[in-house]
């Protein structure tokens, strides 16, 4: 009858006029909604909806199915890119013609049953839903995420589920974004009955056979699916609850939900046609937003890093593995490992240091069994994988050994040249050093190539991102086997070069020193941190300082600045430099640039500390200075930019979605933004160039590479795989970012 790469349509051997449509792409283990399946469903409808007609035995119905594991997980996001070089008038009616498929389908005059099995997300769903009834498996999920990429579903999902379960179910299921299991899709109406994996075929079957001999239910579903949602006499007061309730997260650079929402409350009263047209011009205009060009950057810096480290990680897992030294490091690291099934030898020389690190394991266990996450015989039998001791006893037995001692480096050294008599030669031995450079710490060991580092991130429980940093010397076999143990630790690695800072840490510091110079010239800490926050900070620069601990800060920046001397000098009047000196380290003293208290739970809460603002203004030869939101943000994110792109040209990661990622992972660098590279694709190269060279006067920090000059001058882009799309009109590192994020505001600067 028909058949494509990504579906085929047959006959349903003894099922009189019964066809099945199944989604079975070539070559992948998943199916999509890509360009190509849907131009094959277009065909295949066209086939049901035409050519059918002419047939002797006319068709009595059509059973939609999936040859693969999931029914559709959605659309293929590489392809954005291509949607988002469009203007957003063609993104618009390139969408509300590809509705007219689904319309097509959804019209035809005869019953059509889904099956869904795995998961139907996205353009999956909106799929589904054009089918007259749907039978889902009780393990299966469904959902609409669109809103976690900055956008919202396209392909007629906010239409049809206002009209099939309600526009509250809506609301809640595309602002929320959450997958929903299969008894919450029949109580809410999505779906209309349930059958076990085994036994869903059969069910839509037996469904279909009903339809076609004369139940008129999927009639009179999609009937109700033409209309316009039923009148509701609190429902205009209901929208605009839900849209106060979203005005939040709307300023917070995610207008998604918002503008969907806001859609749907205009799209109710229309009929179907009306109401897609609506959501095809509201879905064009969110894709003009820097959240949605972030966002989708961000899943896919994602899936290349996830790929990258399956391709770099060792086959061999380590099952045996040792951590040096128990405080919050070590101890953090030995916790998240057995918790992951790797059991671990926790060794430090202080008895006191091992009670506590092992104390620490049990109370974050405790917790994840009040949270229900762990039995507490799980959590006994993981505590119980955690063998504490005083030497090297057993250390032979060993694959991977992880130094978390004091961050120095004459005891580093002493310590892992003592190790290399207690291990075998082919255990891979890792530095968890957040500053000292690989090369030096490993200088007089006989066996370089084995030894690596892991930068953990502090708390090790709870941030996701590790540094695998590899030395001049590195073997592969050990920067394979600690992006293994990385992995099996369920966190992210990203491979770097050895240097100062590594990744992170280095392209932080022009950041924190650009603070320190606007507070010495006068600015305000606490509105540049204000600003900073709005900007997308989950902190801003000088809350940052307090929470990393003013004395590790101004360490860290001294070893970087040490390896950068041109880009990173010192700053007179630094402010951080002052605090250390005043006994000022942050929330670990209870004084910083803020005062912190605890609160019941034991929690810091910060809050303005005169003793602090004084301290700060006798560093401000010239006094207080009023700085305007623009000018903080720019001062603050040019170096940034700067450094990220020598990091990138000097070969300190591999690419830039690893760059990017390491940012948001390891730094919690504003999402809707994409990263700082994918920050500078969206205002232009030819921008920030410009905005730097205005501010060349505060020295070689705000210098832009030769090559940004070049890509500058060719248009090109950090990320040129997709969405790296300048925004829709010039654009100035701006406070105002959430009126750039608000489609009313982009469809008004496009007329």
């Amino acid at each position: 009858m028909f058949e494509g790469q990504n579906l085929r349509l047959t006959r349903l051997p003894g099922e009189a006029g019964l066809v099945e449509l199944c989604f079975d792409r070539q070559g992948d283990v998943i199916n999509k909604l890509d360009e190509r399946t849907v131009a094959e469903f277009r065909r295949a409808v066209a086939w049901l909806g035409t050519e059918a007609a002419a047939l002797q035995a006319p068709l009595r119905g059509v059973l939609v199915t999936s040859a693969k594991d999931g029914f559709i997980v959605g659309a293929d996001i590489t392809e954005f890119s291509r949607m988002f070089e469009q203007p957003a008038h063609a993104i618009a009616e390139d969408v509300f013609a590809k509705n007219q498929i689904f319309n097509a389908f959804e019209d035809l005059p005869l019953p059509s049953v889904v099956a869904i099995n795995g998961f139907a997300l996205g353009g999956g769903l909106e799929l589904a839903l054009a089918g007259a009834l749907r039978v889902m498996s009780t393990s299966a999920q469904i959902g609409l995420p669109e809103v976690k990429l900055g956008l919202f579903p396209g392909f007629g999902g906010t239409v049809r589920l206002s009209r099939v379960a309600g526009p509250k179910v809506a609301v809640d299921w595309v602002a929320g974004g959450r997958n929903q299991r299969a008894d919450a899709a029949l109580a809410a109406g999505v779906v209309d009955e349930l059958a076990a994996p085994e036994q869903l075929r059969e069910a839509a079957l037996a469904l279909l056979r009903r339809a076609a001999a004369g139940d008129t239910r999927w009639q009179a579903a999609q009937q109700a699916k033409r209309a316009s949602v039923p009148p509701d006499e609190g429902l205009r007061e209901w929208f605009e609850q839900a849209l106060r309730s979203l005005e939040k997260t709307r300023q917070q650079h995610q207008p998604a939900a918002w503008t969907a929402v806001d859609m749907m409350s205009r799209a109710a009263s229309q009929l179907r046609d009306g109401a897609l047209r609506l959501e095809a011009e509201a879905f064009a205009a969110i894709t003009q937003t820097q959240a949605a060009h972030g966002l989708v950057q961000v899943f896919l810096n994602e899936q290349a890093v996830k790929k990258r480290a399956r391709t770099q990680r060792l086959v061999k897992p380590v099952k045996q593995l040792a951590v040096l030294g128990a405080g919050i490091m070590g101890g953090g690291i030995a916790y998240t490992a057995a918790l992951r099934g790797t059991p671990v030898r926790l060794k430090d020389i202080a008895p006191q240091a091992l009670d506590a690190g092992l104390a620490e394991a049990a109370k974050l266990l405790n917790r994840q069994v009040a949270q229900g996450r762990l039995t507490q015989d799980r959590a006994a039998a993981v505590l119980a994988t955690i063998g504490t001791q005083a030497d090297d006893q057993g250390f032979g037995e060993v694959d991977l050994v992880i130094e978390a001692i004091v961050e120095r480096l004459d005891v580093k050294q002493q310590v892992l040249g003592a190790l290399e008599n207690s291990v075998r030669e082919d255990t891979v031995i890792a530095s968890n050093t957040s500053s000292l450079r690989l090369s030096d710490i490993g200088a007089h060991l006989r066996h370089p190539e084995r030894f690596v580092g892991m930068h953990f991130f502090n708390p090790v429980p709870v941030m996701p991102l590790v540094e695998v940093i590899r030395g001049a010397r590195t073997s592969e076999q050990a920067v394979a086997t600690a992006v293994a143990q990385v992995l099996a630790m369920g966190k992210t690695p990203i491979v770097v070069r050895d240097g100062p800072g590594f990744l992170v840490n280095r392209i932080i510091s022009p950041y924190v020193l650009a603070f320190s110079r606007l507070v010495a010239e006068g600015g305000d800490f606490i509105e540049i941190d204000r600003v900073m926050e709005a900007f997308g900070w989950p902190m801003g620069p000088a809350w940052l300082q307090d929470v990393v601990g003013m004395d590790v800060g101004a360490h860290v920046g001294e070893v970087i600045a040490a390896g950068y001397p041109q880009r990173m000098q010192a700053v007179a009047g630094d402010p951080i430099r002052a605090m250390v000196a005043a006994g000022r380290y942050g929330q670990k003293n209870g004084r910083g640039f803020y005062r912190y208290t605890r609160d019941e739970a034991g929690k810091p809460q910060k809050s303005v500390d005169p003793e602090a603002r004084a301290l700060v203004a006798t560093l401000q030869a010239d006094g207080p200075v009023a700085l305007d939101a623009d000018t903080i943000i720019e001062r603050l994110m040019l170096p940034m930019i700067v450094e990220a792109a020598h990091a990138l040209e000097d070969g300190v990661v591999a690419t830039a979605a690893e760059l990017d990622m390491a940012l948001l992972l390891g730094l919690g660098f504003p999402a809707h933004a994409g990263g700082v590279l994918k920050y500078a694709d969206w205002m232009g190269l030819a921008h920030v160039v410009q905005r730097c060279d205005r501010l060349a006067g505060l020295g070689p920090a705000y210098e832009p590479t030769p090559r940004m000059r070049m890509m500058a001058a060719s248009g090109a882009r950090f990320h040129e795989s997709a969405g790296g799309v300048k925004a829709p009109s010039p654009v100035v590192l701006s406070a105002g970012q959430a009126a750039r994020n608000d489609p009313s505001h982009v469809q008004e600067i496009k007329a």
